[in-house]
């Protein structure tokens, strides 16, 4: 298990994590940083459990923000998967129809 630094708020904090995962966390460190460092500047000084929990709050609340359009976005490509399904069922019914047609005006000009 890898150990690194991240620094919240000016404020180092060791961090522990899986080998190789140390840029994702560093990166998830800098995206909390920005929204602690925000709220702070909105609010001004807080204690640091009170901006972690803010700054944790409105994560979450983006978080929750995305699930919803993504589940919005999964039911979209569901509804288009099936009307291409539907298109194609009644392309191919036209073919089908026109290969029947193309194949008896062929046979009605061979008689």
């Amino acid at each position: 298990m890898a150990q690194i630094n991240v620094d919240v708020n000016g404020r180092p904090y060791a961090v522990g994590c899986e080998d190789g995962q140390e840029p994702h966390l560093v990166e998830l460190a800098r995206i909390f940083d920005q929204q602690v460092r925000q709220i702070s500047q909105d609010m001004g000084q807080l204690g640091d459990t009170r901006l972690f929990l803010m700054g944790a709050l409105l994560l979450a609340d983006e978080l929750y923000d995305a699930r919803n359009r993504l589940e919005g976005l999964q039911a979209e490509v569901t509804r288009l998967e099936n009307e291409r399904s539907r298109i194609e069922g009644r392309a191919v019914s036209a073919l089908e129809a026109a290969a029947t047609r193309i194949e008896r005006l062929g046979a009605a000009d061979a008689v």
